[in-house]
């Protein structure tokens, strides 16, 4: 007990000189206020949060301020991550993408934009800047503490927030990246934005924000980052097309019917993102002249969310990313050639062109994460190619409605850390053959949602052995919780949605019978048809 007890006064000491070391910084800094362009009151903001906060020892004190002894790219790459809207998580792949097209992250020879920046956006994590979602493994969201930070210093960085909630929306002239929330009416007339606009609306825009944005992007002749999110745009704007030094374009949850020719003249367009559109597209040729093109994601809402694109995509050589489409029509053959692929989803796969779009798959040696989405009741079989990915660390299943067991081709996937099956599997049962000893070795992540599944009766114990997250949803006619759960001790979270009452019921601490099954398990979450939230220990 002494030696921990010096060791937590040592402890204490060191914490106690990080914070007068932070009070010490932060006033040489506002001694330094006219030359940053800090706001008059910006000043005396962070003295009351200072107080409010740090004195009081909540969780902005864990982040120790480590923003002040940054690198000028890992600051600014904090504040775009504080960008985007706050109640939906943030994709990692498209917070990397922003990051590329900022110019925050420099290419190496042998070493891509794509990984370091994903490198840096490790780092803010470790410094408890950023963090991974519980819920969805693929997701960051901003803490609060860090966040509420952000919003206080940003502004000596040319950085400008505003929510819904803001007190202000004056843009200062000299903002170099906006990023405007919830966008109630109207749009802030902004005269000479120099580098990042982002828009999220939350119900479209009005006529009078879309004016105004008109005039906004008609005047930000040097833009390099332009994300719109839930505009409602049925088309893009002409002035997009003026924006010759754009590097990444996003327009979601539109409603875009095309996309049109002129997309072409954007010759330095590094990531485009049309996805969750609520119409559908038609792409044009244009697309195929955008030659920088490195990341093209374009899943629709409506029919199977396939987009066809036209022949001739594998003219795209840079191309990393490439969602949504659908491989019918010749085009699972072109995607042979396209063997720089990272990331493929492809749509609405049948029987039809399945061992065409095999034969291309074998060749894209660099893909790590793929996604299957079949036409429903049109993939009869497994595709037995499945299991010969094995650079994958990511696989998605969807409506493949299979009758044969789809993880007999896949257990064996080296590298395999995240799993979905979407309604992948059509049968009513499953059991220990589905996840044996040996199979599945680094799968952390497994999400499996079926219509039909009545019954997963046991995993062997040794199963999974490195598995922290298990989730189960829409799928309510399941009424029992396999056998042999209990064993999985590495298992963090289990997210139990849109599954039976009786399920939650036996499970339940308070006298549940099956209850000692995930007894062990830090954090399980539920909804039912009559009840939802959580277990945590």
């Amino acid at each position: 007990m002494g030696k921990q007890s010096k060791i937590r006064k040592s402890q204490i000491a060191e914490f106690g000189s990080d914070i007068e070391n932070i009070k010490s910084r932060v006033s040489e800094i506002m001694n330094r206020s006219p030359q940053l362009g800090f706001s008059p009151n910006l000043k005396e903001d962070i003295k009351k949060l200072l107080r409010s906060k740090f004195d009081e020892g909540t969780p902005l004190v864990s982040c120790r301020l480590s923003y002040m002894n940054l690198p000028y790219d890992l600051k600014l790459s904090s504040f775009f991550c504080c960008a985007f809207r706050r109640v939906y998580r943030k994709i990692k792949a498209d917070l990397v993408q922003v990051l590329v097209a900022a110019s925050l992250v420099q290419e190496k020879s042998g070493e891509l934009r794509e990984d370091k920046a994903h490198v840096s956006l490790e780092r803010l994590v470790d410094l408890g800047m950023l963090k991974e979602e519980v819920s969805n493994w693929d997701s960051y969201s901003v803490p609060s503490p860090y966040y509420e930070f952000s919003l206080s210093v940003m502004n000596a960085e040319d950085f400008f927030i505003s929510t819904a909630n803001s007190d202000s929306m004056i843009i200062s002239p000299m903002a170099r990246h906006v990023s405007i929330l919830e966008v109630p009416n109207t749009i802030t007339s902004m005269n000479n934005l120099q580098h990042s606009l982002f828009v999220s609306a939350k119900d479209g825009l009005s006529k009078a924000s879309s004016d105004c944005l008109r005039t906004v992007l008609h005047n930000a002749k040097f833009l390099r980052v332009l994300d719109l999110e839930n505009t409602l745009l049925k088309s893009l704007p002409d002035e997009i097309a003026k924006l010759v030094h754009l590097r990444y374009l996003g327009v979601t949850q539109s409603k875009l019917t095309e996309l049109p020719e002129s997309i072409s003249n954007l010759r330095n367009l590094e990531t485009l993102d049309i996805s969750w559109s609520e119409s559908e597209i038609e792409v044009s040729n244009g697309v195929l002249n955008v030659v920088q093109l490195r990341h093209l994601k374009m899943y629709q809402s409506t029919n199977d969310g396939e987009v066809r694109v036209p022949q001739g995509i594998s003219r795209l050589r840079n191309l990393q990313t490439l969602e949504g489409i659908y491989a019918g029509g010749g085009i699972a053959k072109e995607l042979g050639i396209m063997t720089q692929l990272r990331s493929l989803e492809v749509r609405c796969v049948s029987d039809d062109h399945a061992d065409e779009l095999y034969v291309s798959i074998m060749k894209l040696t660099r893909l790590q994460k793929f996604s299957l989405c079949g036409k429903e009741g049109r993939l009869i079989e497994m595709p037995l190619w499945l299991g010969s990915m094995q650079n994958l660390t990511e696989l998605h299943m969807y409506n493949c409605q299979l009758f044969e067991n789809p993880t007999t081709n896949l257990k064996f996937l080296p590298n395999l850390k995240y799993l979905q099956m979407f309604n992948a599997y059509k049968g009513r049962r499953m059991d220990k053959e589905f996840f044996r000893v040996g199979g599945f070795p680094k799968l952390e992540y497994l999400y499996i949602s079926s219509d039909n599944l009545v019954e997963w009766t046991e995993i062997e114990e040794g199963a999974l052995p490195c598995l922290k997250q298990l989730s189960i949803f829409y799928c309510m006619e399941l009424m029992l919780l396999l056998e042999g759960l209990q064993h999985l001790t590495t298992l963090r979270t289990l997210d139990m949605w849109c599954v039976h009452e009786d399920l939650i019921r036996r499970l339940g601490p308070n006298g549940g019978p099956e209850n000692y099954k995930i007894k062990h398990i830090p954090l399980v979450t539920y909804q039912g048809d009559m009840s939802h939230g959580f277990w945590g220990r």
